[in-house]
C-alpha cells in the first residue's frame, strides 16, 4: 500500500498582480498625480511588478481608465435604471435616484471621483462625458415629469434643478470620507431632505 503524496498548497500571486487590484491602484494614482500625469512605469512601481506583468492584464493605460470610469457609470445607472422602474411617482423615483447615486458614490468615491475629474482628451474620456450627458437628461426627464404631475415647483427650469441636484451629490467627492463619522444612508437621507423640501410644491 502506498502513501499519496501531500498535496502542494496552491501558489500565492504576488500582491497588486490581479486586474482588481491594479485598477484600485491605477484610480488612486490616477487621482493623485492627473490621468495624464500617471505613467505605466509609475504604476509599475507602485505595484512592484514589471510593465509586462501589467499588460498581462490590460492593453493600455487607457483601458484601465475605460474600466473605471465604467465602473462608476455602471452603478449610476444601475440605479437610473432601478428608480425608473419603481411603481411610484416622477417625484419619488428622482428622490429615489437622488438617494441612491450617493450610495454609488459612497461605495465607489474613488471611481466617481475619477469620472468628475475626466476632460474629454482621449476617447475614453469623450465616451465618458457622453454617457454622463445622456445620465443628466434622465435626470432633467424625471424632474420635468414630477413638475407635470404638479410635485415641483414649477417655476424652476427643470435642467437647472437637475445640475443643482447632482452638483450637491458629486460635491460629496472632495470632502466626504467613508472611514468615521455620518454613514452612507444618513448622508442620503439628508441629501435628499435639504434637497427636496425647497424643492416641492407647497
Amino acid at each position: 500500500m502506498t502513501t499519496a503524496p501531500p498535496a502542494r498548497a496552491a501558489k500565492r500571486g504576488r500582491p497588486g498582480y490581479d486586474l482588481e487590484s491594479l485598477l484600485a491602484v491605477a484610480v488612486r494614482l490616477f487621482n493623485e498625480r492627473g490621468y495624464d500625469g500617471t505613467s505605466m512605469e509609475d504604476l509599475s512601481r507602485k505595484l512592484g511588478i514589471s510593465k509586462s506583468a501589467i499588460y498581462h492584464h490590460v492593453p493600455s493605460k487607457e483601458e484601465l481608465l475605460r474600466l473605471a470610469v465604467d465602473r462608476a457609470l455602471d452603478g449610476l445607472f444601475a440605479t437610473a435604471t432601478a428608480a425608473r422602474a419603481r411603481d411610484a411617482s416622477a417625484v419619488e423615483r428622482l428622490e429615489n435616484l437622488v438617494r441612491g447615486s450617493v450610495l454609488v458614490l459612497v461605495d465607489r468615491l474613488p471611481f466617481v471621483t475619477l469620472l468628475l475629474r475626466v476632460r474629454g482628451n482621449t476617447k475614453v474620456e469623450r465616451a465618458a462625458l457622453a454617457r454622463r450627458r445622456e445620465f443628466d437628461q434622465l435626470i432633467t426627464d424625471l424632474v420635468a415629469e414630477a413638475v407635470r404631475d404638479g410635485d415641483l415647483r414649477p417655476e424652476f427650469d427643470a435642467a437647472t434643478v437637475g445640475r443643482l441636484l447632482f452638483g450637491m451629490v458629486n460635491s460629496l467627492v472632495e470632502w466626504y470620507r467613508p472611514r468615521g463619522g455620518i454613514g452612507a444612508e444618513e448622508l442620503a437621507d439628508m441629501v435628499v431632505a435639504v434637497a427636496f423640501d425647497g424643492l416641492r410644491k407647497n
